[in-house]
C-alpha cells in the first residue's frame, strides 16, 4: 500500500478543481465573453443581421481570419446564426439568436459595471502594488 505526499494530494486537488471548472456554467459563459472580438461582434449585430463585410467594417481591428473564427465559435455556441441565400454572388448574413441577445445584455451589464467602477479597481491595484 503506497502513501501519498502532501504535495501529491495538493496536485490531485488542483487537477480535480480544474476538471470541475471546465464544467462550470458561469466559467463557460465568461470564457465566451472574454474572447477578444466577441463583445464587439455582438454589439455590431445588435441592430439586426449583417453580412461579413459589414461586420468587418464595424469591427475594424479584427482581421478577416479572426472575425471568421469568432463568428464560427459564436455560431457553434448558438449565439449567432449564419444564413446563406442562394443568389449571385451568394449572400451570407449573420444575426443574433435569442441566446445571443441575452448574452449581449450581459456583456453590456459588465461594461456598465466597468465604466462605473474601473477607477475603484485601479485605485485598489495602485494601493496594493504600493505596499511594502
Amino acid at each position: 500500500m503506497s502513501t501519498t505526499t502532501a504535495e501529491q494530494r495538493r496536485l490531485d486537488a488542483r487537477v480535480a478543481h480544474n476538471r470541475d471548472l471546465e464544467g462550470c456554467p458561469g466559467h463557460a459563459i465568461l470564457s465566451i465573453l472574454a474572447e477578444r472580438w466577441t463583445t464587439l461582434v455582438l454589439e455590431a449585430l445588435a441592430d439586426g443581421p449583417r453580412r461579413h463585410a459589414e461586420l468587418a467594417r464595424a469591427v475594424p481591428g479584427a482581421t478577416q481570419r479572426m472575425l471568421t473564427r469568432t463568428l464560427r465559435r459564436l455560431e457553434r455556441d448558438g449565439v449567432v446564426t449564419r444564413t446563406v441565400t442562394a443568389q449571385v454572388p451568394v449572400r451570407v448574413d449573420y444575426a443574433l439568436t435569442e441566446l445571443g441577445a441575452e448574452l449581449l445584455e450581459l456583456g453590456r451589464s459588465v461594461l456598465r459595471f466597468g465604466q462605473r467602477r474601473i477607477d475603484d479597481i485601479r485605485d485598489a491595484r495602485r494601493d496594493y502594488d504600493g505596499r511594502p
